[in-house]
């Protein structure tokens, strides 16, 4: 306590000191322009200018002290800004105590757990969240003098599981612990900290087939890691969806002979309301790039790459090796989560397509966001295809056709109706399937 009290007369005494500072560095400048503008006239006097040419010095003077007193006026914000941050900064370290201010310096981490208490980060973890310097000093592209190593806010209601996958043998294999990842993953813990081991690989691993062979062909066994999946072949991922009794999500996206073969190119119900080549006839050749969320084992990707257009898919491995898959197929996944924020630029890609995974089990604001952030990412004229969205019957015109709506996207097609499966009719759900082209913006006020 005693510490306690000595650092709140330290913190106001500086206080005390930099308003005197501020108060003088002021009176300086009041004087300094007063002593000019008299230096001015003296000038034009004893020169004996005309007083047009008096009033021109004066001018010029006035406007270097303006200038000189907002730098100033912008430094004293800044400095504004670094105290209320130190002050903060000062908070915490008062009331973490010493442990916690150690931790601060390792990235913001606080390594405590609201649920359980105080955690002891583990070295790698401390090593790859500290804030290092760049070894040359600033960087004169983006003005920055360190470097940061970005991880997830979520990882925070997370350190214990955190600390578990941080906890390895530096240059050795890592443990056998992705199902550890995709559990953080799943709790906002995204991105995730990188780590300085060896990923395992399967003990004999095949060659992959080639293109265009490896689109539709079963690739081998033993080019997975079976370890943390309930079936332990491509033979059993392809039965289960006839043999389990166990909800499995896209079951029979494996059985690359069954419904996947003709997904897209045959239609199979009327909320199959565009085929691949119908849509890339509609924008003749402008369709190059695109993504598709939620894409189970890539067979979308697959029938684009047949028209030489580039989609990513992006997955999670939930008790299948969907990324291994897709990557097998010859195809690019992305090993994400829908709630992460896209990792794309701005109005860059042509075509985002989603079937079935953006649906009302999405909490509504989240949701929400996720269709802002496709936006962002479709360049004007770029389309989102929604394909065979579901919810509940009540939901589609009083929450999800409005929440579309305020996007303003030319509609091409938007087809609703009941989902007929057994999920549907007890649940009441409905069906939206909508392809939407995203308009030209014009910012209000912009000038050319």
């Amino acid at each position: 306590r005693e510490r306690e009290r000595e650092r709140g007369r330290g913190s106001g005494r500086m206080r005390s000191v930099w308003n005197v500072g501020w108060n003088l560095v002021l009176l300086g400048c009041v004087v300094a322009t007063n002593m000019l503008a008299l230096y001015s006239l003296s000038i034009s006097r004893h020169l004996n200018l005309s007083l047009r040419d008096a009033a021109a010095i004066y001018g010029s003077l006035v406007q270097e002290l303006v200038s000189v007193r907002n730098e100033i006026r912008s430094t004293q914000q800044q400095l504004l800004h670094t105290r209320i941050g130190m002050q903060q900064i000062h908070k915490g370290m008062m009331q973490t105590g010493d442990d916690a201010q150690r931790e601060m310096s390792v990235g913001g981490f606080s390594g405590r757990s609201e649920k359980n208490g105080p955690v002891l980060l583990a070295s790698e973890l401390r090593e790859y969240t500290e804030i290092r310097g760049l070894p040359l000093g600033r960087n004169p592209s983006n003005g920055e003098e360190s470097m940061v190593s970005p991880i997830g806010y979520g990882c925070y209601q997370s350190l214990q599981i955190l600390e578990e996958y941080m906890n390895y043998t530096v240059g050795q294999l890592c443990p056998d612990d992705w199902d550890i990842a995709q559990n953080l993953m799943l709790r906002g813990c995204e991105p995730l900290p990188r780590r300085r081991c060896f990923s395992r690989t399967p003990p004999s691993h095949s060659q992959p087939l080639v293109l265009p062979q490896c689109l539709w062909a079963s690739p081998s066994d033993d080019t997975i890691l079976w370890t943390h999946y309930t079936c332990k072949s491509f033979g059993c991922l392809r039965r289960r969806a006839k043999e389990s009794k166990v909800f499995h999500d896209c079951a029979d996206c494996f059985d690359l002979d069954g419904p996947e073969r003709v997904r897209w190119v045959v239609p199979r119900d009327r909320f199959d309301i565009v085929t691949v080549e119908q849509i890339l006839a509609m924008k003749k050749g402008t369709i190059r790039i695109g993504l598709d969320i939620g894409g189970g084992v890539g067979s979308f990707a697959a029938r684009m790459k047949e028209h030489n257009v580039t989609i990513i898919t992006t997955s999670l491995n939930l008790n299948g090796p969907f990324n291994e898959f897709v990557a097998l197929r010859g195809l690019l996944p992305l090993y994400t989560t829908v709630s992460q924020r896209l990792p794309f630029f701005d109005n860059t890609l042509d075509l985002v397509h989603s079937m079935h995974v953006l649906s009302h089990w999405i909490p509504i604001t989240t949701l929400e966001f996720i269709l802002y952030d496709i936006d962002r990412v479709l360049r004007p004229g770029g389309l989102f295809w929604l394909d065979h969205f579901f919810c509940n019957h009540d939901q589609l015109a009083s929450i999800f056709s409005p929440m579309i709506a305020k996007l303003g996207y030319i509609k091409h097609g938007w087809v609703t109706g009941n989902k007929t499966d057994p999920n549907g009719l007890k649940n009441k759900e409905v069906y939206l399937s909508a392809l939407l082209e995203k308009p030209i913006r014009e910012a209000s006020g912009s000038s050319n």
